[in-house]
């Protein structure tokens, strides 16, 4: 099922064209040299690159990762392009209400939000999970496949293939291997929910390309009209969006309207045939029941608004009757109205986040704001959970109330045992209650109660499994349930599996990777509990697939397993990078001066030698907190597979890194910021005076650089600190009065804050910014926020009052960078800067102040 929900994410954890610089002009001051002949080589596309030893270990594959069948007989390992051209990255897209659409083959140009283009697999590999034999599966010349998508018996699996002129379907046998393309159809992904297996397992359901859906309105060559937004004084306190990625004109209306259109069609995965299913339309969202009849089905419609993004729009919900494929049946489910005013952070009015109950044949549930979709206003109830059984022609039923935000619902394999989860967005805080469906007399019973901040207590995710149908529900062991998470402690993530008993809401750990490594549960290969798979990697050991089994009871300390546990290795992916092994990395535990406590991953390059100081540079993002006592709790683990990308290849250079240092802003989220300028400046300088302290960091050569809210504080710290000799920002947002209606975790609009707007902004201290700052940005960055205009702008001030500066704008690409030669740029750019300015640079203080803090 592929029915959406902004907030599923909450459940767990609540949760980088022709490019080159921009030179520096003549009257900035302190220009960089022409070249950097000791640090780079140069492309003949007019690209930079760094030094070979960087490029090596950016061009070696990195390792795949494993896609498991719903019945563990089978995985997938499925092998990643991770830098693919300038080329395929600067591909021409249209903007089309948050939807960056490839005219050529009506694909999506990049993820939700500008985060990258959409990657392709480079192989497929065939295991089988008992003995570990392997099968090569033989994609076509080009290919460009995504993630592989198993049927829930096991038997297929199907993907996508991207070309030039078509998003085609494939379909793969589990026995040999085999795949075969289906012939005559082309997929439409610009709305997503294009490919999903129907209950039967034998069908795939599909979004198509019409087959006489003709050539795309041509743009006029007169104007049409003005473009014409008006307001009727009500409040439209929405989310920042990008402009020029919403529809701005009739002509942007009508392709939307042309690429949106999508005929919906099942797919016989043994024969192939193609049978289409209702009429033509824009369909967004869609979901099949677990009997396979009924299907869920979103539509979008007019008027469309030039402010919001196509989710915003207008939608007609519906739900239809596909048993009879010539003459649906259709039951309506709601008519949305455009919600183009929504409260920040809040939700729209009217039905929202359906989903199909799992343990039923056709019972639709959903949610309901009861005040009126904002956060901030006081009611008894948040929400409403309602639900309605086929054939629809009764009233929908109240399930229950939530005093907060409703989040999402997990079924278990018994129909008596759901679990319901809310979300207080204040506080972030969430609660988790079992509840009975079937029994409105049965009140909910509290099952966790805790800050979505908090990483030591947290009890992880249910363990879920496919149904025949595909429907997924909790695997369940009598009244018990089985948990998987992070793990993470004071000395790092160690994952864990758990069994809960939901009658004494008692724990009981079955597994935990130990100390040595990083091992994650996977799935359960058996029909009871005592076999499973996990995925395993150390610092020194590649990630590999292991098929583990539970021995026999043990005394266990505190949060240790209670059972011995042998392995057996499936896989056996060697290292692609043996040289990056002799790179050595520590957990480090500090305090800021206020005592809360902190901590960093320090990594070393190779050949350190212990008690040296070498140029060093910071990386962090500057998280929020409600809640002193979660900011310094320690996340990440020591133990994983070090692998470089962006400026941790500067390790290759002689670098240290401070690698996600914490970087809290503690305080009540409706006001954190007011104090955001102060935590920060003393977030940096912990972590500094404990890398010098330890006689790694040299105080005089330390750089420090972020991306997007971390460029922010990259920024802010070169115009509020002394810390750094030189920053790196890449792709951040420097002027919060541009993003009046929010940013971050900051829900005042700037005419409720407006001195916080302009303290945490770095372009109104633009004429304090003396130390050296490059500048880089994504072309046609899609984030919300982050327009290239950003970078342009503070380029400009930092320029215009005599700073050193640099900025460096990447042709074609979104948020985080995509293309191989981009990336290279980038990692030249970085080296260069701190070469000159970190690295090279001359004392600025006396030797007696340089000792150790």
């Amino acid at each position: 099922m592929a029915i959406k929900s902004t907030l599923t994410c909450l459940w767990v954890t609540l949760c980088a064209a022709g490019v080159t610089s921009i030179p520096l002009p003549a009257q900035a001051a302190s220009p960089l040299p022409a070249a950097a002949p000791a640090t780079a080589a140069t492309a003949v596309s007019g690209y930079n690159q760094p030094p070979k030893n960087i490029l090596d270990v950016m061009r070696a594959p990195s390792p795949p990762t494993p896609v498991v069948s719903p019945t563990h007989e089978h995985m997938l390992l499925v092998s990643w392009q991770d830098y693919p051209s300038i080329s395929r990255v600067a591909t021409p897209f249209l903007r089309l209400a948050g939807v960056r659409v490839e005219p050529g083959n009506h694909s999506k140009h990049d993820t939700p939000g500008g985060y990258g283009i959409t990657p392709c697999a480079s192989g497929f590999e065939l295991v089988r999970i008992a003995d570990g034999a392997q099968t090569r599966i033989a994609l076509p010349a080009d290919a460009c496949p995504n993630r592989p998508l198993w049927s829930a018996d096991g038997k297929r699996f199907a993907f996508e293939n991207t070309t030039a002129n078509s998003v085609d379907l494939w379909i793969g046998d589990a026995a040999s291997g085999a795949i075969r393309r289906i012939p005559g159809l082309r997929l439409n992904p610009m709305l997503e929910d294009e490919l999903q297996w129907m209950p039967d397992q034998k069908t795939l359901l599909v979004k198509t390309v019409p087959q006489r859906l003709g050539p795309a309105p041509a743009e006029p060559t007169v104007p049409n009209g003005p473009s014409i937004q008006e307001s009727d004084g009500g409040k439209g306190q929405s989310s920042t969006y990008e402009n020029r990625d919403t529809l701005g004109n009739q002509h942007d209306e009508d392709l939307f309207d042309y690429y949106a259109s999508a005929q919906l069609a099942l797919v016989d995965a043994n024969s192939g045939a193609v049978t289409p299913i209702g009429a033509v339309g824009r369909y967004e969202s869609l979901g099949a029941a677990p009997d396979g009849q009924h299907l869920l089905v979103t539509s979008i419609r007019k008027p469309y608004s030039y402010v919001t993004t196509f989710d915003r729009f207008p939608q007609e919900v519906e739900v239809w009757d596909i048993s009879k494929r010539q003459n649906l049946a259709v039951h309506h489910i709601a008519s949305l109205p455009l919600a183009d005013r929504v409260p920040i952070g809040g939700v729209p009015l009217g039905p929202r986040d359906f989903s199909w109950r799992a343990t039923e044949p056709a019972t639709l549930v959903w949610a309901e704001a009861l005040d009126g979709g904002d956060w901030k206003a006081k009611v008894p109830a948040r929400d409403k959970l309602m639900l309605q059984k086929a054939p629809f022609s009764s009233a929908p039923l109240e399930l229950m109330r939530t005093e907060q935000r409703y989040v999402g619902i997990a079924w278990g394999e018994q129909p008596g045992l759901a679990l319901m989860t809310e979300y207080d967005r204040n506080k972030h805080w969430r609660k988790a209650f079992v509840i009975n469906v079937d029994d409105p007399q049965q009140p909910p019973r509290l099952l966790w109660d805790l800050s979505t901040d908090e990483k030591y207590a947290n009890p992880g995710a249910a363990v879920r499994r496919q149904l025949p149908n595909g429907a997924l529900v909790m695997r369940q062991d009598g009244d018990a349930i089985f948990l998987s998470g992070v793990g993470a402690s004071a000395d790092g993530d160690r994952p864990f599996l758990d069994r809960l008993d939901l009658k004494t809401l008692k724990s009981e750990r079955l597994f935990r990777s130990d100390k040595t490594s990083y091992e994650q549960f996977v799935a359960f290969t058996g029909k009871d509990a005592n076999t499973f798979l996990t995925w395993r990697q150390s610092v020194t050991d590649a990630p590999n697939a292991f098929s583990r089994k539970l021995g026999t009871p043990i005394e266990a300390a505190a949060g240790e397993a209670a059972f011995t546990s042998n392995s057996v290795a499936i896989t056996h992916i060697p290292d692609p990078t043996p040289v990056v092994r002799q790179i050595k990395k520590r957990l480090v535990k500090y305090k800021r001066a206020d005592g809360l406590d902190l901590s960093f991953t320090l990594y070393t390059p190779p050949g350190y030698q212990e008690g040296t100081r070498v140029p060093t540079i910071l990386y962090a993002y500057p998280l929020d907190y409600a809640d002193a006592s979660k900011a310094g709790q320690t996340s990440g683990s020591q133990e994983t597979f070090t692998r470089l990308r962006q400026y941790k290849l500067l390790l290759l250079a002689g670098y240290a890194i401070i690698d996600n240092a914490a970087f809290p802003i503690v305080g009540d989220p409706k006001k954190a910021y007011d104090t955001y300028m102060e935590q920060l400046v003393a977030d940096a300088k912990a972590a500094v005076d404990e890398a010098v302290r330890l006689g790694v960091a040299d105080p005089e050569r330390i750089g420090v650089t972020g991306h997007s809210h971390g460029a922010l504080m990259t920024a802010n710290l070169t115009a509020h600190s002394d810390l750094f000799r030189a920053g790196v920002a890449t792709s951040g947002s420097y002027n919060k009065t541009l993003t009046p209606f929010g940013f971050q975790s900051e829900q005042r609009s700037v005419w409720e804050a407006q001195d916080v707007y302009l303290k945490v902004s770095p372009f109104f201290y633009a004429d304090k910014m003396k130390t050296p700052l490059l500048i880089v940005h994504g072309a046609d960055d899609a984030n919300p926020g982050t327009t290239p205009l950003q970078s342009s702008k503070l380029y400009e001030a930092i320029r215009g009052n005599g700073g050193t500066t640099r900025l460096v704008l990447l042709p074609h690409e979104p948020h985080w960078y995509a293309a191989m030669e981009s990336n290279e740029q980038l990692v030249y750019e970085m080296l260069r800067w701190f070469d000159t300015y970190v690295k090279n640079a001359p004392p600025r203080t006396t030797a007696a102040e340089t000792a150790p803090r």
